[in-house]
């Protein structure tokens, strides 16, 4: 049973501790999870700073009570304190020792730059945060050593007890860390926590990710990067322990041996045994004992399947043994999937317990106008991930941050496939931040490594800070093997140097798809795409300032342009062995106007229904996919119109541009040469087509400027905009997509053929009649 953790109040203030009991049982259905804490209003000298935008939860956050979930969903134990809350604070100069006093408070864990601390200003590398608080241990845990835990603080953290250091200081701004405090403390009296933060933010060399040392204020630029968060970021609390503990549970599902991979690991272990048990509703499923620290094998008979669609998680217990007795035991749960490369219809695609599914996600880059890094509350954290859910998508990749354990709880929860990317650098690292960056790594690693719905890590991302891409996909494969490994997001982008190793190959196109396709080893992946912009009036960080890929003139036209990429991809790219593709993005960050909901979560700026649908067709589509349509290669064609009233034109040329115009039996020679094409492979992809004029050999079908023409010529770019890629139309037609703009259309629009966009804002991307109007009949040549 979980004690109350009896603060010292601050003077003039008192405080009143509760306590409840912790259940596995209750975490996996998804009850709230009451945390020891602080539950008096607040210090008349602390409140909250007024937010630049207010989410739905901004004021639901209890004062001092923030976050009171168990933040550590996959090792859980019924004893436990949360240290959430008001703190002393004060800032010093960064070179500075301890200040002699803490003039200020602030609301931990919420970052100084945010409004939710009470803080609320810009941080430098020339400041040293510095917090303090009180507590006395529970009388019910003597006889056990207390743990200090720490979720994540950014980013060179030291905490002493009692004026006494607890071992030795933290460098790292994403992973968590703890220290055994038991010999620092008074039993039974007052204990002081004092912590240091020094967070040199992008002038460092460690990882940093998207932060920036920015204006707190919302300020016109700031691009596609943020305001800095420093300091405490995640929950703090404490844990009373045995002596021989267990701190980690390692678990890899192989559903298709019926069994689970455990290795138990801990404290002070050696010589004991585990046992872990497996269950579902109270009831065994199966159980098995090994040595701490070696992994062992737990029977799971009929494994039910852990997928998007069921997100079927089982109960797992882990009991440390001394002899037949149980030292300490921890709540986790697991989830029975496999992830890897196969060969579907000879194309190399990413395979989800077996089969191919396709990964529709969004970039998540997990910022909050109130808490900047920190979700206000558990229900916001979760939002997110239910609107992927909502919007029909099955996965998400978090960009550049890593959350807390409680979110990767969501995602395995809610049933959603994560791409992990670990935080960039700034610039290039010297040897030490080398070191320091791939260590951080791997702690990442460790911390999540038994999360289900984690099925990819990216080491790196368009460049930023890289070195040795393939040595490092290399050994994060090693490391983890259980999961696929993305060396390089961007590799077509901004100066990024490919590894040439791991299992995807992946590229960044806005407005996208693009055309990325496998290779021989690798499966083909758009990790970013989209960045479609709309703003919406009252909901901008900084009103005016907003930018995107692609602006786009009303909800109407956003709903239209985000669902023909969709269908474009299921369509022309996934035929083509595209296998996954993340759009930009889930939210408005800041000053970027491109997110699908805007930044305080107020306003969801898209059809749900129909980007659901888009989604739904994409991944089902993919269960069975189809081979690319092709066309009769070397034979001349004509190319009719479909659209009901106008069946009886055909594409021609004329004066260099191609039109539509009638053409029958009486026609001129001319008329009828200029309407017939001789089809050949494409001159940029040979799976897609290309159309040479009849009657002019060596000139061909080709959009310039979106007006289409026949034209010759050579180059990269000629032989991409006169290559174009059949896919199905209605009543056995064809559609014709542009090979460098797929999800564009040749469609004819008064008379005239353009290459028109779903919901573009031009006249010929009018929505009505698009589906007819791109549509065409290949038939017997009028001049053969």
């Amino acid at each position: 049973m979980r004690r109350a953790l009896a603060p010292v109040p601050p003077a003039g203030h008192r405080r009143r501790w509760t306590a409840t009991v912790l259940a596995v049982a209750a975490l996996l259905a998804g009850t709230a999870l009451t945390v020891p804490g602080a539950a008096t209003a607040a210090p008349a000298a602390w409140a909250p700073k007024p937010a630049p935008m207010t989410t739905p939860w901004t004021g639901q956050v209890p004062v001092d009570n923030p976050l009171p979930e168990y933040p550590r969903p996959q090792l859980t134990r019924p004893d436990w304190a949360n240290l959430n809350g008001i703190w002393d604070f004060a800032v010093t100069s960064a070179d500075a020792g301890r200040p002699a006093a803490f003039p200020e408070q602030i609301r931990v864990p919420f970052v100084a730059e945010s409004a939710l601390s009470g803080i609320q200003r810009r941080i430098t590398p020339n400041d040293k945060l510095w917090y303090k608080r009180t507590f006395v241990v529970p009388s019910g845990w003597d006889g056990r050593r207390v743990q200090l835990h720490f979720g994540a603080s950014d980013w060179r953290t030291t905490v002493w007890v009692n004026d006494r250091q607890a071992g030795t200081a933290h460098d790292g701004g994403y992973d968590a860390f703890s220290y055994d405090i038991t010999d620092l403390l008074n039993r039974g009296g007052a204990n002081t926590i004092v912590v240091s933060v020094w967070d040199p933010t992008q002038t460092g060399g460690q990882a940093v990710g998207k932060q920036r040392l920015n204006d707190v204020q919302p300020h016109p630029g700031g691009g596609i990067f943020y305001t800095a968060a420093s300091g405490i970021w995640q929950t703090v609390w404490l844990e009373p322990t045995a002596t021989a503990h267990i701190t980690r549970l390692d678990m890899v599902p192989d559903p298709v041996n019926n069994r689970l991979k455990v290795t138990v690991r801990g404290a002070g272990t050696s010589g004991h045994q585990t046992r872990v048990t497996v269950s579902t509703g109270g009831a065994t499923v199966g159980t098995a004992t090994g040595p701490a620290g070696t992994e062992f094998t737990v029977p799971v008979p009929n494994a039910r399947r852990w997928t998007p669609d069921d997100p079927f998680l089982y109960d797992v217990r882990a009991e440390l043994l001394s002899g037949s007795t149980a030292v300490d035991s921890v709540g986790s749960y697991t989830g029975m999937r496999t992830i890897g490369l196969a060969r579907v219809d000879g194309v190399l695609r990413p395979v989800l317990n077996g089969q191919f599914v396709f990964q529709t996600g969004t970039l998540d880059q997990g910022y909050w106008p109130d808490g900047i890094y920190t979700a206000p509350t558990d229900a916001a954290l979760r939002f997110d991930l239910q609107k992927h859910k909502d919007l029909g998508f099955n996965m998400v990749r978090k960009h550049i941050k890593v959350e807390p354990q409680r979110w990767f709880y969501w995602a395995d929860r809610l049933g959603l496939l994560v791409w992990q990317d670990m935080p960039s650098m700034e610039r290039t690292p010297d040897a030490a931040g080398r070191a320091q960056w791939e260590s951080e790594y791997r702690r990442v690693i460790d911390q999540h490594r038994s999360s289900p719905s984690l099925v990819m890590w990216v080491d790196q991302n368009e460049g930023w800070g890289q070195y040795d891409q393939a040595r490092i996909a290399n050994e994060v494969k090693a490391y983890d093997p259980s999961r696929l490994v993305d060396n390089m997001s961007g590799v077509n982008c901004c100066g990024a140097v490919d590894g040439g190793n791991g299992d995807v190959v992946d590229h960044h196109v806005y407005v996208g798809p693009g055309t990325t396709v496998p290779d021989a080893n690798r499966a083909a992946v758009l990790g970013e795409y989209g960045g479609l912009g709309f703003k919406v009036a009252g909901h901008e960080w900084y009103p005016g300032g907003g930018f995107s890929y692609e602006d786009q003139p009303s909800p109407a036209h956003l709903d239209n342009r985000l669902v023909g990429l969709l269908d474009g991809i299921r369509e022309v790219r996934l035929p083509r062995g595209l296998s996954a593709a993340v759009y930009t993005e889930i939210t408005d960050v800041e000053n970027e106007a491109n997110g699908l909901l805007t930044y305080d979560r107020q306003v969801v700026k898209v059809d749900e229904v129909r980007v659901r649908a888009a989604n739904r067709a994409l991944i089902d589509a993919s269960r069975s996919p189809s081979a690319p349509v092709t066309l009769p290669t070397g034979q001349f064609r004509s190319l009719r119109v479909t659209t009901p009233g106008y069946t009886d034109r055909y594409v021609r040329h004329k004066d260099g541009a191609v039109f539509t115009e009638v053409v029958n039996g009486g026609s001129e020679a001319l008329l009828k040469a200029d309407a017939t094409w001789r089809i050949v492979p494409g001159l940029a992809d040979a799976s897609c087509s290309s159309f040479e004029s009849r009657n002019y050999p060596g000139e061909y079908l080709r959009h310039r400027d979106s007006r289409v023409y026949k034209e010759g010529g050579s180059g990269d770019l000629f032989r991409a905009d006169a290559t174009f890629c059949p896919v199905r139309g209605a009543n056995g037609g064809v559609r014709l997509s542009a090979y460098n703009f797929p999800g564009q259309y040749l469609r004819h629009y008064g008379a005239e053929v353009w290459l028109a966009v779903p919901g573009g804002t031009r006249a010929y991307d009018s929505p009505a009649l698009f589906a007819e109007d791109t549509t065409w009949a290949v038939e017997a040549p009028w001049t053969p």
